[in-house]
Order: structure tokens, then sequence, then C-alpha cells
């Protein structure tokens, strides 16, 4: 009895290892698509959007994770859409081994606002690759004072988008701005270079607004303007390990130029280093009334090389002293820190904090700061910054 029993167990063991086998394996299979695949020319000859496009379609209705893969070579390509409203993977990476070229005549990409445009997708990474935007002619149309040139198209922006992550990129001479990261969730930048001529008009490196939980992290970041510039509505940005020169340095704002603006808060800069550029790290808001503000700022352990201002806080920003507004700003600047940031100036006046008198800084907090211009301590200057202890400073040195 003890026997047949024994041998049903095993038979029904079996039997159920056999029903268990058949069954379908779970698994997590990448789909790659080759841009060669869908018609791409690696010649810089041939504009190879349609297929760029093409491939992100395929891409985007594939229900696995999915590579878009561009090999070596040089690819022409017009400015190019990828929207992710109907897509169903949330998992796509542009693998980038490539080179992408825009065209010497400026029309080519300048006639749009972007070149390559991330428009409400989740889950994108674009991993390596040269974006080269060939600028250098919409430049000097500009510079010609010819009003018939365009404004110029950003290289690469990501809006109303979630999980990004953008590494190993290589952007140059961009006709706009570099990078724009607008209206974003859950950012990561990591081991990018920018180039752009120190003189390239409107090149920001990285610019942020209206996004929050970004990271930018191991950039070598050379342009004509603000290598990183935040906008209005930037909440929880990290950024560190940025080497910046030349170009204008990292600037919060300019905020200030609407009435009704969300504010900053919570940016932390840290292990920054300048390198002849015009401004360190600054805070500029035009003298406007604003709903504005910005608060929990850290400026952490900096370098300064031949720096014209170092630490700069301009509530009467105004480029060119053009149109100036004639008002105090609205912008409330509230809880700031500067600590461990060393290095020279190229000006006496290394710390500018020219604050607004109808809403002076307050907690504005320096620590182990140690600048020098022309071997000896640069000077200080601190305008309508309200301290706890002492009252409003309207004249006086910051520390």
């Amino acid at each position: 009895m003890e026997k047949f029993q024994c041998t049903i167990m095993f038979a029904s063991l079996l039997m159920s290892t056999t029903i268990f086998s058949s069954l379908p394996i779970q698994s997590h299979a990448t789909k790659h698509f080759n841009v060669l695949s869908f018609g791409a020319k690696p010649n810089g000859i041939v504009d190879s959007a349609t297929a760029f496009a093409k491939a992100w379609d395929a891409a985007c209705s594939s229900t696995e994770a999915a590579v878009i893969y561009v090999s070596k070579g040089r690819y022409l390509v017009s400015p190019v859409r990828f929207s992710g409203e109907s897509c169903k993977s949330l998992d796509i990476v542009f693998r980038i081994d490539g080179t992408l070229v825009g065209s010497g005549d400026y029309n080519f990409l300048g006639r749009e606002e972007t070149w390559f445009s991330f428009e409400r997708v989740t889950g994108v990474s674009v991993i390596g690759g040269s974006f080269d935007a060939k600028g250098p002619s919409l430049w000097a149309c500009k510079a010609s004072s010819n009003n018939s040139c365009p404004a110029g198209a950003t290289t690469i922006s990501f809006v109303e988008s979630s999980r990004v992550k953008v590494k190993g990129l290589l952007s140059l001479n961009s006709q706009m701005f570099h990078i724009v990261i607008n209206r974003c969730r859950n950012v990561k930048i990591n081991d990018i270079r920018i180039v752009a001529d120190g003189k390239s008009p409107n090149t920001d490196g990285i610019h942020v607004q209206l996004s929050t939980d970004v990271e930018i992290r191991n950039a070598s970041i050379k342009t004509g303007d603000d290598c990183i510039s935040i906008g209005p509505g930037t909440k929880n940005l990290w950024v560190e390990r940025v080497t910046c020169g030349p170009g204008h340095g990292i600037s919060i704002g300019s905020l200030g130029k609407d009435r009704e603006e969300e504010g900053v808060q919570n940016v932390t800069v840290k292990k920054t280093v300048f390198v002849g550029t015009d401004n360190g790290l600054r805070i500029k808001s035009w003298a406007n009334p604003s709903s504005g503000f910005v608060q929990r700022v850290r400026f952490l352990e900096s370098l300064m090389f031949n720096v014209k201002f170092p630490l700069i806080i301009d509530q009467h920003y105004c480029p060119h002293n053009i149109n100036c507004p004639s008002q105090e700003s609205g912008v409330r600047i509230n809880d700031v820190i500067y600590q461990g940031i060393r290095g020279t100036s190229a000006t006496k006046i290394a710390v500018k904090l020219d604050c607004s008198a109808k809403a002076p800084c307050t907690r504005i907090r320096m620590k182990d700061i140690s600048l020098r211009y022309a071997n000896e301590a640069a000077q200080s200057s601190c305008v309508n910054v309200l301290r706890d202890a002492l009252g409003l400073v309207k004249h006086q040195t910051c520390f």
C-alpha cells in the first residue's frame, strides 16, 4: 500500500513538472532598432530625419524596452520631434555612436525652435553621441545686425517629460541653448561636454525651468552665455562637479520678468570650477514687481580662476542697459549659503550683493570665503541685505 501511494505521488509530481515546463517563460527582452534599417545614411549628406522618426515610432510601439541604435558615421538630420503621448514602451534608449550634424545653412535648423525635441516622454535615455549644430554661421549673421536672421534652434529639449537620462553626450556649437529641461520631473544629466565659442550669443549650456528633481553631474561647459541657467519653477536641483568657462557662470534667473511667476527653491551647487567666466555663482532678477522668490540655495566648495564677479546677486539686472525697468525687484531672496568658495577674482569687488530695496535679501550666510584680487584680499559689497542680528545693511562689506 505504501509503495502504491509513493508511485501515485511521484506520477503527480512528474505531471505537475511537465505542465510547469510547458508554460511560456516571461522574458524581459529588449527590442533593437537600427536607424540604418529605416533608411538613415551615415554620410553627412542625405537628410536622415525621417529615418530617425520611423525608428522612434517603432520603438514607441513596442511593449518591451527598446534601443534605438545610431552607429558610427555622420548623419545629417533636420529638426525632428519625438512624442511620447502614445508610447507603449516606458524604457527607450537612444544609443548613439555617431555624430549628428546640422547644415552650414543656418536656416536648415534655425527655422524651428528645437533640433531634437522630446515631448511628453517617459523613461527615455540619450546615451553617447555628438550633436554638431554648425552654429557659427548663425552667430555671424546675428553679429552683422542682419534683421532677417532666425532666432535659432535649441539642440535638445525635453518638455513635460519624466524619468529622463542624458549621459556621455557632446553638444557642439548649438545655434541657441544646448539642452533645455522644461516642465519635467526626475531628470539625470551625467558626463556631458558642451562646447561653443565664448562670444556665441544665447548659447546657454543647460537651462532648467518649471522642473522638479533634476541632477546635473560631471559636466564640462564652454559657451557664450550661462553654463547653467535656472529659471522660474525649478525645485530640487542638484548640480555637482561642473567646470564652466568660458561663459557667464551658473545663474539662478533671470527672474522677475513677469509679475506672476513661480519661485526657485532647494538648489544645491557643489564642487564647481569657474575659469575666466564673467560670473561665478549668480542670482539675477529684473527690477519689476513680481511674485517670484528664491529660497534654500546652497553654493558649496567652488573654485574661481580669474572670474570677474565670483559671487553676485543682481536684482537690477538689465543686459546692455537698454529699456531698463525703473522699479524695484519684487523677487524675494531668502536662505542662501555660500561656503568653501576659493580662488581669484578679475575685479576688486569679488562679492557683490545688490539686493532690492523693496524686498531685501534675507538670511544670506557666508563661511570659509577666500578670494583674492591681484595678490591681495578681494573686497565685497552688500546692499539691501537684511541680517537677523544687524538689521538692514545698505552699504557694507559682506563678510
